[in-house]
């Protein structure tokens, strides 16, 4: 079969199934599972073994949230790779610069989120995420897989990094005294926003933010992504904030720069290009006993 090229960051599980057994085109199962979380914070488990033995998408090779696509000597879980990890990392699950990408999740497309956003970040765009993921797929009762899937043997991938699509604690902290054209959208749940909920040490979010929650942000019957007007809906508060910036420009944050792809996601659907991502987000702000967080449930 032909190589398919993906014109968009979704695709639904019919183009997929349409597409299975083409030439270049990488399945990746981005699943990572929330464990309860400890005082420490929140903890997490590899869908490693989930991908083995529960099964997958035919063809699928498991896409390593924690130890290959990000930096595993990152002061956080999930901190963002250099481009010389993430070029080892794409290539490893046979990936190289002629290849469509089409990852999903287990969850609410988070995770799928993620990787999207890091294939993004590093310059190729030919990447979607599979609109409801595995939970649609296992609905619609589609060909199923278990085992390991060998990854192609590819020579390499080159990274082109886009740094704007990024940025860092100062730059959050300049929005926050008014210095910088941005606006803070966080995805954290809206317990967690209010600061009535959450396993860190100090809760809440950081002033000025509106909240766009990744888990609102699927149709809970079908685990769909929102389109249309209920889309528009759900963004409409973090396109208001955006026009407090002459920019428009938007920055996502979550607890870990994971939920806040999703949300990143959803405002590039709904046509906000000008999106960037704390990757630190509130495992690096809320360390810092120094900078300010609002609570107003508490």
């Amino acid at each position: 079969m032909n190589s398919p090229v993906s014109s968009s960051p979704v695709v639904s599980t019919q183009w997929l199934a349409d597409h299975l057994g083409s030439d270049h085109l990488v399945i990746l199962d981005a699943t990572v599972l929330a464990l309860a979380p400890s005082d420490s914070g929140p903890r997490y488990l590899s869908g490693r073994d989930d991908y083995l033995t529960k099964g997958h998408i035919p063809g699928a090779v498991f896409a390593d949230l924690f130890d290959v696509f990000s930096d595993p000597a990152g002061e956080f879980d999930f901190s963002r790779p250099s481009a010389a990890l993430f070029e080892a990392a794409a290539a490893s699950v046979g990936i190289d610069n002629t290849t469509t990408v089409v990852v999903y999740d287990a969850v609410v497309g988070q995770w799928a989120a993620r990787i999207w956003w890091l294939f993004r970040a590093f310059g190729y765009d030919d990447v979607a995420v599979l609109d409801g993921g595995l939970t649609k797929w296992h609905a619609e009762t589609r060909p199923f897989a278990t085992g390991g899937t060998r990854p192609r043997v590819v020579s390499g991938f080159t990274a082109t990094p886009r740094p704007e699509l990024w940025v860092d604690k100062s730059f959050v902290e300049s929005i926050v005294a008014g210095k910088a054209d941005a606006a803070l959208v966080c995805a954290v749940p809206p317990a967690e926003f209010a600061g009535t909920a959450g396993s860190r040490p100090r809760v809440g979010h950081i002033p000025g933010s509106v909240n766009l929650p990744a888990g609102r942000l699927v149709d809970p019957a079908t685990n769909t992504f929102l389109r249309g007007d209920q889309l528009q809906a759900a963004v409409a508060p973090s396109v208001a904030a955006s026009a407090s910036a002459a920019s428009g420009h938007l920055v996502t944050y979550c607890g870990g720069g994971i939920a806040a792809a999703a949300s990143a996601l959803a405002l590039i659907r709904a046509g906000n290009e000008h999106v960037s991502i704390y990757d630190g987000s509130l495992n690096e702000w809320a360390a810092d006993a120094s900078a300010p967080l609002r609570a107003p449930g508490v």
